[in-house]
């Protein structure tokens, strides 16, 4: 009987490995042709694993909460079907697949070298943190050592990986690890576990991409030095603009014209003029980036964000850019993002006006230098100058808040660009045609 090896594909260019969330399929059951077998998830978005063939499930190799490489063999697919028994991975192996025989040598190679046995700690560890420190040859004692930001204390994935990268730079005290210093600055301070003194309050653990957002907004904020710049923006020509056009154009392309796509194509015409804003950070090294690549945050219906991104935005039309905020946005709310999705972007921006914000002060999206927040539209009462004098009038403003990393990006140059931003929409062509 023919078996299958379901590996688990490529997600993206920067994308090597990916964390088993769920088994859709258990085994013994039956699975389509491209049916979804289990859900993985990487540091950015969530996906599922489809079947390349149609058969029966007879052995998962891993558990959820590993981590897999890209390229590994995941499960087992008997194809010409009926139930079986599990059959041993060295069994399913064949020469057309070296890459899995020697990753499962190198498996071998590691079991034979004496490992950690976590079963003498009377700390609780996941899956996925023992598997790490064995891989990483940390003890039992290093381990307890870590102080952990997880429920009750718990060592979380990131704890343990923030650890691995200072492992050694720092002493690390394993003789009393109730009181061994964290090697990671933000967890030096004792984390109590969380308790309801009254009974009445409700405790929830953070999801998994709210930890991950926690964990890189922090990381942010350590890494660049934020400063901000805002400006108060005439928008009355755009919104005149969009009432007149918007029913047409859905009509005719299919899509609904909102203010984003319109918002974008002024930021990377902004952008190309302002090349030092289009920069990342390497240490001490600044890559100038060729192309614009625009980062659009948007709101998940967990509550949480993600950051899907536009390439190459300065080549797209007014009609192009809105597909692409559109399609980007649907498959943000549906779950649909691929890990490509997500790469690349080398500028954010974010719109906090869709909460009714009036501005803010967002968080640099690392390792980029610039986000920009555009905030809610309002009709003001402002003065307008003409030549036959002063009147006061109602006006569509909205603020621009610019956040910028000022070890790079001077005021000169922060300050220029949201002002050149500005501009370009107050200078909106009213006949213009789309």
């Amino acid at each position: 009987m023919a078996k299958f090896e379901l590996k688990l594909p490529k997600m993206g260019e920067s994308v090597a490995e990916a964390t088993v969330t769920n088994w859709l399929k258990k085994v013994g059951e039956k699975i389509e042709q491209d049916e979804a077998v289990l859900e993985i998830a990487t540091d950015k978005v969530d996906s599922e694993v489809p079947s390349e063939v149609s058969g029966t499930l007879v052995e998962i190799l891993f558990n959820v909460d590993d981590v897999v490489q890209v390229g590994q063999t995941i499960a087992i697919i008997e194809t010409e079907g009926g139930a079986v028994a599990a059959t041993p991975v060295a069994e399913v192996k064949t020469e057309a697949a070296p890459v899995a025989e020697v990753a499962k040598a190198v498996e071998v190679a590691k079991e034979t070298v004496a490992t950690p046995d976590f079963s003498n700690s009377d700390k609780f560890y996941s899956p996925l943190v023992k598997n790490i420190a064995k891989e990483e040859g940390i003890s039992i004692a290093e381990l307890d050592g870590i102080n952990g930001t997880g429920k009750d204390g718990r060592v979380t994935k990131e704890d343990i990986l923030g650890y691995i990268k200072t492992r050694g730079s720092q002493p690390v005290a394993v003789s009393q690890p109730v009181k061994t210093e964290s090697a990671a600055p933000v967890q030096e301070a004792p984390k109590a576990a969380p308790t309801s003194v009254n009974g009445e309050d409700e405790i929830v653990e953070m999801d998994r991409m709210r930890k991950l957002i926690s964990k890189y907004m922090v990381e942010s904020k350590q890494t660049s030095a934020h400063v901000q710049s805002f400006i108060e923006v005439d928008v009355t020509n755009i919104v005149k603009w969009r009432d007149k056009v918007k029913n047409a154009f859905e009509k005719r392309e299919g899509e609904k014209l909102t203010f984003t796509p319109i918002f974008m194509e002024v930021v990377a015409k902004a952008l190309k003029d302002f090349p030092g804003m289009n920069i990342q950070v390497d240490g001490e090294y600044i890559i100038k980036k060729k192309n614009i690549n625009l980062g659009m945050a948007a709101a998940l219906p967990n509550g949480n964000l993600i950051v899907p991104v536009i390439k190459n935005a300065d080549q797209l039309n007014l009609v192009g850019m809105a597909k692409q905020v559109n399609d980007l946005a649907n498959r943000a709310r549906t779950g649909k993002l691929k890990p490509d999705d997500t790469q690349g972007g080398t500028y954010t921006v974010t719109n906090v006006g869709t909460f009714g914000s009036v501005f803010g002060t967002p968080i640099i999206n690392q390792p980029q230098v610039g986000i920009l927040a555009l905030g809610a539209i309002r009709k003001v009462p402002a003065v307008i100058e003409t030549p036959e004098g002063d009147f006061i009038g109602i006006r569509q403003k909205m603020f621009l808040s610019h956040s910028y990393d000022h070890r790079v990006v001077d005021g000169a140059l922060g300050g220029s660009f949201v002002k050149r931003v500005a501009d370009y929409l107050e200078a909106w062509d009213i006949n213009r045609e789309v």
